[in-house]
């Protein structure tokens, strides 16, 4: 790798830092909820840990947990309340380009 190309990876903005951690927050508000399955709980971690990796670019790290977020959208035991939270989340994430 260049070394223009590492610190490409590395330059994460203040706004996409902001809506990372605003992803989380909402992962971790329905991981913490009773009535959500267990299933959709794992999804959510594997998600969490995806927003933590710093060897892909925003972009990429946006549309991985985008994939992972819209396949629980789809999901028929997921409360309705936890349904809009994923819109919310998708709705944050798709605004995340490279």
């Amino acid at each position: 790798m260049t070394e223009e190309f590492t610190i490409q990876l590395k330059e994460f903005t203040k706004e996409i830092k902001q809506a990372f951690e605003n992803v989380e927050y909402l992962l971790q508000g329905m991981m913490n909820d009773r009535s959500v399955p267990r299933n959709i709980k794992r999804i959510a971690q594997r998600c969490i840990n995806e927003l933590k990796r710093e060897d892909e670019t925003p972009g990429v790290l946006s549309s991985n947990i985008m994939y992972m977020v819209d396949d629980l959208s789809q999901d028929p035991n997921i409360p309705f309340h936890s349904r809009t939270t994923i819109y919310r989340i998708l709705s944050i994430l798709e605004k995340i380009k490279d």
